[in-house]
């Protein structure tokens, strides 16, 4: 069986307020369809693969988080959904507060995924982790000189800073996880020492963050290792490299990408088999490679070009405080003007 596809929706604003939604049903017996935030190409050679062993068709729906999210909320016992995937630990604790999850807590997946990348409650499972680093210029940064996201607040970095906008939900898990590690007094202090070592106003992408580094408007960043592997994978020779924050001490950020099984589901059975699935070894190296990001399953070797970049140890905060302290890591940027 082969793998269905349903139209790519973006739930437009106007279709809320208006309380209408398209309607999409499922295929009946063992089919599961799922709504997904994460693109198309990285979530369709999986499901091939998870038809190809099992028979068991997976329809599925792309578009925004927070669409999806208003959409599952609309539809609420009529949806379709089996399952939902989104890209950020923030946005997965969102979904579970709006009570779009059911709990599943198998053995397989407890067994295969790490609870700190699990939400406490059972309600979304990571299935793939990227970690947010410093990335530097090799030309004009001795890797001597960095340690910690909180060094990028010194003065020694005055106008060689670039960052990602405040906006992003990668940004807010950061700061998140920062006041949970060092309090709010000390979190404000390293938030006030990057606004103050801008050396441009914040960048919309990740990407734009690493260009501006190799044209030289800045010598240090911020990034998501997968954006960094993308540009490795263009550019060989790109002259930055990442460097791993925090090891000394709480270790490096890592968020995920993940999933769960959705309250209304009409084949919980099959979603859970799903998950279970896409936590294995096998689904976890299909991640990896499609997307440069580490296996949220730690039973298995990364990727060959993310292999390359070394080890290091991730900070162990449960993912699910990203989303409990978004609010307050939201009010801090707007209070220090980190735009």
């Amino acid at each position: 069986m082969n793998t269905k596809r349903l139209s790519v929706i973006s739930l437009a604003l106007s279709t809320v307020l208006m309380g209408s939604v398209t309607q999409i049903q499922a295929a009946s017996g063992d089919d599961i369809t799922v709504y997904s935030s994460r693109k198309e190409h990285l979530i369709q050679p999986l499901f091939e693969q998870f038809t190809k062993q099992t028979g068991i068709e997976v329809n599925y729906l792309t578009g925004s988080g927070g669409d999806l999210i208003e959409r599952l909320k609309l539809e609420g016992s009529n949806t379709p959904a089996d399952m939902f995937m989104t890209v950020d630990a923030g946005d997965l604790w969102y979904a579970g507060t709006q009570n779009i999850f059911q709990s599943v807590n198998t053995e397989t997946i407890k067994s295969n995924i790490p609870s700190y990348l699990r939400d406490p409650k059972g309600l979304w499972t990571g299935l793939s982790v990227r970690a947010r680093t410093i990335v530097y210029s090799k030309e004009r940064v001795n890797p001597s000189q960095l340690s910690t996201y909180s060094n990028l607040a010194s003065s020694n970095w005055n106008k060689k800073l670039c960052l990602r906008t405040s906006k992003k939900i990668y940004t807010k898990s950061l700061v998140a996880s920062i006041i949970h590690n060092q309090g709010e007094e000390k979190a404000s202090q390293v938030i006030s020492g990057w606004v103050n070592n801008l050396a441009a106003v914040p960048n919309a992408k990740d990407s734009h963050v690493m260009n501006a580094i190799i044209a030289g408007q800045c010598d240090v960043g911020l990034v998501n290792t997968y954006y960094y592997g993308q540009l490795i994978e263009k550019t060989p020779d790109a002259p930055v490299k990442l460097f791993w924050a925090n090891q000394e001490t709480t270790g490096v950020h890592v968020n995920v990408s993940g999933a769960g099984v959705t309250k209304h589901a009409s084949n919980p059975s099959g979603a859970t088999q799903l998950l279970e699935w896409l936590s294995s070894a096998e689904a976890q190296a299909i991640y990896g490679s499609l997307n440069k990001e580490y296996p949220a399953n730690q039973n298995i070797d990364s990727d060959e070009i993310v292999s390359s970049w070394g080890s290091f140890t991730q900070d162990k905060m449960n993912l699910s405080i990203a989303g409990i302290l978004q609010a307050d890591a939201v009010k801090l940027m707007q209070r220090l003007g980190y735009k």
